[in-house]
């Protein structure tokens, strides 16, 4: 439990669903909402879960109270659809969660709604039984596509009256009629009405050093009048690409933490910079790949993988557990690898192996180019699980299972600890200061 929680004043509490590898969760519980209940389905996943802070129970098996305070978490392995929460009615300050994102992501099938793995529904039925005091909902930016603008809209509605319950026998544009309605009248019991923040957002502006728009919603329970003007405030962005450009240039700060990088490369970098410098906006520079392999934070640096390890095996290369080198990178057109002077790009999880190059880096040594004789090129490899986790802003400590493909996938569909952990901070101070409120 170690990585789930940093000393809370109150004794906050939260439920996890569509766990995945727990980024979320982990973010969420170092806020100081102590965890009640995790749900997933993937194996691979509530194997990860497991691992680190999850009880897994017995299929056969559902808890009937809340654990207590040091108690490891339950887990449940397994279809949501199937999952009674009615049990933590009334005890829950924060319900989380990312639904499954297949049916509105832009490299998905775009079914939306049609998708029988959309599960909004399941989200808006856990809110339902708990009636949690709040929510936070990450999701991929396809959902403000133009083809979803409507559908959108309803899953907001929905989370707004999540009382208003559709009949069987309504399609989802009838009953988001009713729901635009009823949204019009003042709500008999105000415990059954939220009020919610949606905020398009890039990780990168929060500290993660990687590129990775998404959509965050949050909803507050209506009857604990929390000041959302408060809430926007606190979760507005802290670092950008002008930061980041301006540091990189000649005498940058950049440059001042890297002094071992080869002159080729900060050369190349800085011809790249624009030639008029955007004005200074107060924020701190992005983080980079670079940043991400050295170490932010408490983190040491990661070493380099040999070549001669390139070979999928475990070599716990300076104590690094998933730093395992992989063969067989390849760049081509469309197939871009991501280089160490800039965020990362969007870490994935794809159905068929990972399109786009965003496993691959290119290093600061430059090798003999067989393809054109005479020149040169800058040497590439896959990255490792553990510069991906560091990518997510995964702690070192916190362990991934099962092969190599279900570890990246998992970061993939994960929310990045640092972004969820601001979001999640948020909540909190706004629930502590309507509380101080009301008193």
């Amino acid at each position: 439990m170690a990585e789930l929680h940093e000393g809370s004043k109150k004794d906050r509490t939260g439920v996890e669903l569509f766990a995945g590898a727990g980024g979320l969760a982990m973010a969420v519980h170092r806020a100081g909402f102590r965890p009640l209940l995790f749900n997933e389905f993937a194996k691979r996943a509530c194997e990860t879960l497991e691992a680190n802070v999850a009880r897994r129970l017995p299929d056969d098996q559902r808890p009937t109270s809340a654990p207590g305070p040091g108690e490891r978490v339950p887990l449940i392995a397994g279809d949501v659809q199937n999952l009674d929460m009615g049990y933590l009615a009334g005890q829950v300050d924060v319900l989380a969660g990312g639904p499954p994102c297949q049916p509105f992501s832009l490299g998905g099938v775009a079914k939306g709604d049609e998708d029988k793995r959309n599960m909004f529904p399941q989200l808006f039925r856990a809110v339902r039984q708990i009636q949690p005091k709040a929510v936070i909902c990450e999701n991929v930016r396809g959902l403000l596509r133009p083809s979803f603008k409507r559908y959108f809209d309803y899953i907001q509605r929905e989370l707004e009256l999540p009382f208003e319950e559709r009949a069987e026998d309504t399609n989802w544009e009838q009953h988001y009629e009713s729901l635009l309605e009823r949204r019009e009248e003042e709500p008999d019991d105000p415990k059954k009405r939220y009020d919610i923040v949606m905020m398009p957002v890039n990780a990168a502006d929060y500290g993660v050093p990687q590129i990775r728009h998404r959509v965050i919603i949050v909803a507050f329970r209506r009857d604990l009048n929390v000041d959302r003007e408060l809430f926007k405030g606190l979760v507005k962005r802290t670092h950008s690409e002008t930061a980041l450009l301006r540091s990189m240039e000649e005498d940058g700060d950049y440059w001042k933490r890297y002094p071992s990088v080869p002159d080729h490369v900060r050369e190349r970098v800085i011809a790249r910079l624009p030639k008029t410098m955007p004005i200074d906006d107060g924020l701190l520079p992005w983080y980079t790949l670079r940043d991400a392999i050295a170490g932010i934070g408490d983190n040491k640096p990661l070493p380099d993988v040999p070549d001669e390890w390139l070979d999928r095996t475990e070599h716990f290369l300076g104590g690094f557990t998933e730093h395992i080198g992989w063969p067989g990178a390849r760049i081509y057109d469309g197939h871009t690898p991501n280089e160490l002077d800039r965020p990362a790009k969007t870490v994935k999880a794809g159905v068929h192996g990972v399109p786009g190059g965003e496993s691959v880096m290119l290093l600061d040594e430059l090798v003999a180019d067989e393809a054109t004789p005479g020149s040169v090129r800058y040497k590439h490899r896959y990255m490792t699980v553990r510069e991906t986790a560091r990518v997510m802003t995964f702690p070192d400590t916190w362990e991934l299972r099962g092969p190599r493909g279900e570890k990246m996938r998992q970061l993939g569909n994960a929310v990045p600890v640092a972004l969820g952990e601001v979001f999640a901070k948020a909540v909190a101070a706004v629930l502590d200061e309507a509380e101080e409120r009301q008193k």
